[in-house]
């Protein structure tokens, strides 16, 4: 099923998404793909940063449940839920998100391209350290890995990617999405 490129809609799938991983892990404390992580601080990372890069570059504040460490299952409800409730709120659309290496995006706009998209790629993270479904839309790996190629300089220089992997030139788009975002799309817990 191809993804919607409404940000409300697309992040409502992807979330879901992420959510049913969130609620199908048996242990918390299980390595990731991401080295010195666990599946606990894949959930972590997204509902640490996210919050922070929001209020200062547009001044909306995201709910704030549980910690991920006492529950990380409300921990990501609460959060995605909040997420959704900006995306929802057709006010949303008039509000900009500022920030000094980016200018300034619409809201909606920011939140699909720097924080959907990595919960998608999370999603990843979580599905295989828990031994869960690790497929991904195939349509969105390409449009990210796409635009993500086209800009590698600027990624590698964040430090947010590790080194790509290299894998076979024929493999599948989220195969080559995994390698260039720095994953080893065969890592196995």
């Amino acid at each position: 099923m191809t993804l919607s490129d409404r940000p409300d809609d697309r992040h409502r799938r992807i979330a879901g998404d992420f959510t049913d991983r969130v609620e199908g892990t048996g242990s918390w404390d299980v390595p990731s793909p991401v080295a010195g992580w666990t599946a606990r601080d894949v959930v972590r990372h997204l509902t640490d940063w996210f919050p922070g890069f929001l209020a200062a570059g547009s001044g909306i504040e995201l709910p704030r449940g549980p910690s991920v460490d006492e529950d990380p299952v409300a921990a990501w409800r609460v959060h995605s839920d909040g997420v959704q409730a900006v995306l929802d709120d057709p006010g949303s659309a008039q509000r900009e998100l500022t920030n000094p290496h980016l200018g300034s995006v619409p809201v909606p706009a920011a939140i699909d391209r720097f924080y959907t998209a990595d919960v998608f790629m999370h999603t990843w993270d979580l599905s295989r350290a828990t031994g869960q479904d690790d497929s991904l839309d195939a349509a969105f790996c390409a449009q990210l890995l796409a635009g993500m190629e086209s800009m590698e300089d600027v990624i590698r220089s964040s430090g947010q990617y590790g080194a790509r992997v290299e894998v076979p030139a024929d493999a599948d788009v989220q195969t080559r999405l995994l390698g260039f975002i720095g994953r080893d799309p065969y890592w196995k817990a």
